[in-house]
């Protein structure tokens, strides 16, 4: 049986809250109670309240099971004098900058939410002033939730208090003060798909103040079913569809949201799809314009011609660990060492900025694009421009191995360090030294001009084989000559390998 510990998925908590025909539920308004609870002894041992009465913000994207989880943490804080202030839909990014705005004061900020994923999951998100949770202290929280009764108390009160509106009305006022403009998107045709998520708000309340026009744009309204396509910038599906708008209604830009709105990508007027490094590029070159000489840190499965071009720009690319709190880290590290990095983002599209408190948000990324937009049409210029020299792999593909071992980390390391040892006797593969996760490698000669990576998957199960190449064909090659190696790894599935080899 499932413990609540279990639900623990990084920095974050996730479990399934509806139940499907092959879902049981995990995550539903009992869970939501006890993990209120363990929140706010967390809190509290943390040292981190200022007054005797606690405030907490609560707020939720479109989710079906939003309701049912907010009436179990709102319950479970109800055992503590506290005042709530439920903000109703909101993004995740909005529920952070909660606590910094004086309008709503809030020492704890709770986001409702399981991103990008499938309708019958949700999850939960926190922050307080400092920040975001960290693992540890999700750990320490479901630990003692997992002590906790399911209870309802009377000590605290509720209140509505809208949100998005003051989100919306900041991102307006940076963007105008950026550009000196009151309305500098006047003149500009641009699109919001949000995917049916929380970012519906970003057409009306930011873009159309700002001047712009939003005509065609998609798929605003919150419905937690997800009816035309999961809202996930990192979605095939989800490109294409915004990718088809723009060109249809020959829009400047389109401009699409994940569930939250915690990760953002951009089409541009060609159809030019600006996701994963090409959106890396773009921040790079934005930022490396405001800090000349700045480092850059993204999660490992980056191209090789992304260092390439941030190198090119005069930066330096750091290479870390997936997981959005991984590469955040890593660049505030790096700040307290002295060295410069403004921003850092996974392909994913997790992007955070040194001037924004290091926050993933999505909103952010486009409002900073937005601040350009003006100066580059003057230029004659569109975003894609700025990754005119960021070269593309001719092939990138990616084979996933389940791990069948029990201990699959364990398994999973030393299905790395064996490859290792498989790429010194392998001619054409060099192991790249700079990598801090899984391992890397470059392939030459006979195998074209690219790399591979493999990794652990962040949270399941599962080896990650990700694979460029600059040769067409010339992946089939390194393929094939993995397959040597995998097929003799007795605790992985190979099956998607083989299949991808005999796909030729």
């Amino acid at each position: 049986m499932m413990t609540i510990q279990q639900l623990q998925n990084g920095s974050d908590i996730r479990g399934i809250a509806i139940t499907t025909e092959e879902w049981q539920a995990n995550l539903t308004q009992i869970e939501a109670n006890r993990i209120a609870q363990g929140v706010f002894a967390w809190f509290k041992t943390k040292g981190l309240a200022h007054n005797d009465t606690v405030k907490i913000a609560i707020g939720h994207d479109s989710r079906l099971s939003a309701t049912e989880l907010k009436t179990g943490i709102i319950e479970g804080f109800l055992n503590e004098k506290v005042e709530i202030v439920d903000v109703q839909l909101a993004t995740t990014p909005a529920m952070f900058m909660a606590t910094q705005f004086e309008e709503i004061g809030a020492d704890i900020g709770i986001m409702i939410t399981a991103s990008h994923l499938p309708f019958y999951y949700n999850g939960i998100k926190l922050f307080t002033k400092n920040g975001g949770a960290e693992h540890d202290d999700i750990e320490e929280i479901l630990t003692i939730a997992a002590t906790k009764e399911v209870s309802v108390g009377t000590e605290g009160s509720v209140e509505k208090q809208d949100l998005i509106p003051l989100y919306a009305a900041d991102l307006v006022a940076k963007i105008q003060a950026k550009t000196e403009e009151e309305k500098p998107l006047t003149g500009f045709h641009l699109i919001v798909d949000a995917g049916n998520g929380a970012g519906g708000f970003f057409a009306t309340q930011v873009l159309e103040t700002l001047g712009a026009d939003t005509t065609g744009s998609q798929f605003l309204d919150p419905d937690g079913s997800f009816p035309n396509h999961m809202p996930n910038p990192d979605n095939k599906e989800a490109m294409e569809s915004i990718q088809a708008a723009v060109l249809k209604e020959q829009a400047d830009m389109g401009i699409i949201f994940d569930t939250d709105v915690d990760r953002a990508a951009v089409v541009d007027a060609t159809g030019q799809v600006i996701n994963r490094n090409n959106l890396i590029a773009v921040l790079a070159t934005m930022v490396l314009e405001e800090n000349p000489g700045s480092t850059i840190v993204t999660n490992s499965p980056t191209s090789s011609h992304l260092k390439d071009f941030i190198e090119l720009l005069g930066g330096r690319q750091v290479r870390y660990l997936c997981g959005y709190r991984n590469v955040i880290n890593k660049a505030i590290d790096l700040n307290k060492e002295n060295v410069e990095t403004p921003l850092a983002i996974e392909t994913s599209g997790h992007a955070a900025f040194k001037e924004n408190y290091f926050l993933d948000d999505g909103a952010y990324v486009i409002a900073k694009i937005l601040m350009l937009l003006p100066k580059l049409r003057s230029q004659g210029q569109t975003i894609g421009d700025l990754i005119g020299q960021l070269k593309q792999p001719v092939e990138a593909q990616e084979v996933r191995f389940r791990i069948l071992a029990d201990d699959d980390r364990a398994e999973g390391q030393r299905v790395i360090d064996a490859l290792s040892e498989f790429v010194k006797m392998t001619p054409g593969m060099t192991e790249d030294p700079e990598t801090d996760e899984g391992i890397r490698v470059n392939v030459h000669d006979e195998f074209g001009s690219g790399w591979f990576l493999l990794r652990l998957s962040l949270h399941e199960p599962l080896l990650v084989l990700q694979v460029e190449n600059d040769e067409a064909v010339k992946n089939h090659q390194v393929f094939s000559a993995l397959e040597k190696f995998f097929i003799e790894q007795k605790e992985l599935n190979a099956d998607k390998l083989t299949a991808v080899i005999q796909a030729k």
